[in-house]
């Protein structure tokens, strides 16, 4: 059994662990609120939005402006994979990293892939393991705005358009609650017809015209698109955290009553063990 100096350090070294485990979990709750509230209220606006952007690109051929939605021979896939630039969220970023891996070595096996990285973490792991990380974009988190995400976006929308990808994938955790999270595999181009969707198509009245619309609707819908997922996995982020800090909290607190137990049992025997040697030296003086 080890030593009551050995024990009471380990009870002060668990009591800290939780005093940090339980400010992160706070601070993630905090975050998290203001995170799902930007999520919630975007949704249903890029929803309705995606829906007009795949019955009007239905309605396009590639020289009105349906090139984002010209599908092709996938020859060269990108994956746009959406993590976080910290750690400590559970599953979080190693649940992308896997359906990457598998989308990878699976279904596009014998297709050429790149990745272009959203967050720290899938940029260190790819580029530690030999992938081909085209570009890395860690520093959106400082300031996530529209306008910012619209940068990348035009990135990637650049690349289908000058033909470097057949095929764009996105890659990131869709908020459902706190604790929980789903890994969404989503095409972001080319844009997908009405029948894979089962959008009903409209009949719509173009105004000004058709043209104008095509040329500011598509590119925003798609920037709105990437926007979303990013604030999806923002969200996700900070709900996985809070979620894995509170079962760390509650592991340190089982841990440190095991060791207060285990501390008063070694103090206790010591008393005992004392309290025998005087009885025995004063039966021995006796004697």
């Amino acid at each position: 059994m080890a030593n009551l100096k050995e024990i009471r350090s380990r009870i002060s070294s668990v009591g800290s662990t939780m005093q940090i485990t339980s400010a992160m979990k706070m601070v993630s709750a905090a975050k998290l609120k203001r995170a799902q509230d930007a999520v919630t209220q975007m949704r249903p606006y890029s929803n309705k939005l995606t829906e007009l952007l795949v019955n009007l690109s239905s309605t396009l051929d590639s020289s009105e402006g349906g090139v984002y939605s010209e599908n092709r021979d996938p020859k060269k896939i990108l994956l746009v994979t959406i993590t976080s630039n910290r750690g400590l969220c559970g599953g979080f970023n190693a649940n992308i990293i896997k359906k990457a891996k598998y989308l990878m070595e699976a279904d596009y096996k014998n297709i050429e892939t790149d990745i272009l990285s959203i967050g720290k973490k899938s940029t260190e792991h790819f580029e530690k393991n030999g992938y081909n990380v085209i570009s890395s974009h860690d520093g959106l988190y400082s300031d996530l705005t529209f306008e910012n995400t619209s940068e990348i976006a035009q990135i990637i929308m650049d690349s289908f358009t000058n033909k470097d990808y057949d095929k764009i994938i996105l890659l990131y955790n869709q908020f459902k609650n706190a604790a929980t999270q789903i890994v969404m595999n989503e095409q972001f181009l080319p844009i997908k017809s009405p029948e894979e969707t089962e959008t009903k198509v409209g009949d719509y009245i173009f105004e000004p015209n058709q043209k104008d619309i095509v040329d500011q609707l598509i590119p925003k819908s798609l920037k709105t698109q990437l926007f979303k997922a990013v604030l999806d996995s923002h969200a996700s982020e900070h709900g996985a955290r809070m979620t894995a800090m509170h079962k760390a909290t509650d592991n340190a607190g089982e841990i440190k009553k095991e060791l207060t137990l285990q501390y008063n049992k070694a103090r206790q025997a010591a008393i005992t063990g004392e309290i025998l040697e005087i009885v025995g030296g004063a039966e021995a003086l006796n004697g």
